[in-house]
């Protein structure tokens, strides 16, 4: 069963940042898209960045210039980097992790950005 652990969450001001990680492990299969995802109560799920095995990488327009995915492959890690944060930032931002067979998400953590 593949698990996946999101870590890094918290309370910032505006105009401050966080780094959030995700690890996954447990998969019989290489891992292959990884991304942070949010979601705000009453809304769906949305994609915030993703990045493939090879290092592509895709971000929503909200947060392009202020947000960087990265992974470390070898760790089946996922890092985002979240800078110049802004109160609309403030979400449960869960981790997505996929293989050929499966698609795996995370508990959620809690990024909020308030004064």
């Amino acid at each position: 069963q593949v698990q996946v652990v999101e870590s890094g969450g918290g309370l910032v001001q505006p105009g401050g940042s966080l780094r959030l990680s995700c690890g996954a492990s447990g998969s019989m299969y290489r891992i292959n898209d990884m991304g942070w995802y949010r979601q705000t109560p009453g809304k769906e799920r949305e994609l915030v960045a993703a990045i493939t095995r090879g290092g592509s990488t895709n971000y929503a327009d909200s947060v392009k210039g202020r947000f960087t995915i990265s992974r470390e492959n070898a760790k089946n890690t996922v890092y985002l980097q979240m800078n110049n944060l802004k109160p609309e930032d403030t979400a449960v931002y869960y981790c997505n992790a996929k293989t050929f067979y499966g698609n795996y998400w995370g508990q959620g953590t809690q990024v909020a950005v308030s004064s």
